[in-house]
């Protein structure tokens, strides 16, 4: 595979998560009525009746001719690789709201029932979470002040340069040309990184964490501060030294929730400037070829059909890797402290998966639902047109768009959601 890097641009591209696998909608698409007794239809081109995955449609025959099998097959498996997602992002989201809600005192029985319909279940989950934010924060008073780090997902460069020699016969295995384009290339470095150097939780840090850092934070704390506190120190206003607990910002010594520069050790991923070995991921460049290179903007396949490009976008698409969001919630002046701290605790602990979506997944998920309708009713009408052996399979797409339908409204109302439940925090936060 030829790794080719893009037009930059600064900021994070976020999206997605690690996906649930879920069976797609594609099990009405049976047989044409009366297909099967036309004649010149060979006795291979029945649609397949039950296809649980992208994977299972790519291996189908259709008994189609040349080109046109291709495109059947790509088309379909594009269609699956949506609905994947679209499942895995509600069951995301649900989860995350409703363990938000919980967290924030919720019983069980007063979680709402989600009605039917797709992204129900993520939109009466956040509403519920949304609702208990808001009075949680009445309840505790005081002032909220809410930091967060986005998360930074990336897709696979050697996953789209495989999915495209799979699927189209003109793109030869080990010679695809995949780029990156405006966004950044990570990977694992055996060389010198120039960039940045991202290390996993535990490792010694000597850059950005917000999480708990045991050793010197130069940043906002939440916590114990041997050092020089400026805010409040046991819950007096402090502009020096600070024997207890500081809510404001530490230059010293802690054991608690960092939200700066961490030199010790970070509960979380710490992420440092790299000038030489990097023994994490490296982002940036390297002095080598990356291993495994990942690209946090637009993977650009090789040339090939519209077809199996849909199809390559949504497979990417759906296996992102991304580094958590960081969220960090200071609560002071509350006149109920318990309350402050319970809000405080619910926000950093489930924040992070809602805005993974809500920040990042959007654009990329709206881009990948226009390629696979596109790709779909294009093939439609290329088998309408097709004669008897293809009329054959029309049945196929005729289910397949209900469902890409169908998976399309179900990841615009999990975004929205995921949105509402993470504007009511900031709102809250004020």
């Amino acid at each position: 595979m030829t790794v080719t890097r893009g037009r930059t641009r600064t900021g994070h591209i976020l999206a997605s998560l690690v996906l649930i696998s879920t069976p797609v909608l594609l099990l009405n698409c049976g047989k044409v009525p009366g297909a099967s007794n036309l004649p010149g239809v060979p006795a291979g081109a029945a649609c397949p009746a039950d296809v649980a995955d992208a994977s299972a449609i790519m291996n189908a025959s259709f008994g189609l001719e040349g080109e046109l099998e291709g495109k059947v097959k790509a088309a379909l498996a594009a269609g699956a690789n949506l609905q994947k997602i679209a499942a895995g992002v509600e069951m995301e989201v649900a989860t995350a709201c409703t363990n938000l809600a919980k967290d924030l005192g919720v019983p069980d029985d007063q979680l709402a029932p989600a009605a039917d319909g797709p992204g129900k279940k993520a939109e009466a989950a956040c509403n519920a979470a949304s609702k208990a934010i808001g009075d949680l924060r009445a309840k505790a008073g005081g002032s909220i002040k809410i930091e967060t780090r986005p998360p930074e997902c990336s897709a696979s460069m050697n996953a789209m340069a495989d999915c495209a020699a799979k699927c189209d016969a003109t793109v030869k295995p080990g010679e695809a040309k995949v780029e990156c384009e405006g966004g950044k290339l990570s990977g694992a470095c055996s060389g010198s990184c120039q960039g940045e150097c991202t290390v996993d939780a535990g490792a010694k840090c000597e850059g950005s964490c917000s999480a708990t850092c045991s050793g010197q934070c130069k940043g906002e704390i939440s916590g114990t501060c041997d050092g020089t506190c400026n805010g409040k120190c046991d819950g007096k206003d402090s502009k020096g030294k600070c024997a207890g607990v500081c809510e404001g910002t530490c230059t010293g010594k802690v054991n608690a929730a960092c939200n700066g520069e961490c030199k010790g050790d970070c509960s979380a991923s710490c992420t440092m400037q790299a000038k030489g070995e990097c023994s994490g991921t490296c982002t940036g460049e390297c002095s080598v070829e990356f291993q495994e290179p990942r690209c946090t903007g637009e993977v650009k396949p090789p040339e090939m059909s519209a077809e199996c490009k849909a199809h390559c976008d949504a497979e990417v698409s759906a296996n992102l890797e991304c580094r958590p969001a960081q969220v960090f919630v200071q609560a002071q002046g509350a006149a109920d402290v318990q309350a402050g701290q319970t809000l405080k605790a619910a926000l950093e602990k489930n924040l992070p998966a809602l805005l993974k979506v809500s920040m990042g997944m959007q654009s990329t998920l709206e881009g990948v639902s226009g390629n696979v309708k596109t790709a779909l009713e294009g093939v439609r009408a290329s088998v309408q047109s097709g004669g008897t052996a293809a009329a054959q399979v029309a049945g196929c797409f005729a289910a397949s768009l209900d469902a890409q339908a169908k998976a399309a409204v179900s990841i615009d109302v999990s975004i929205k959601a995921s949105a509402s439940a993470s504007a009511s925090a900031t709102a809250s936060a004020g």
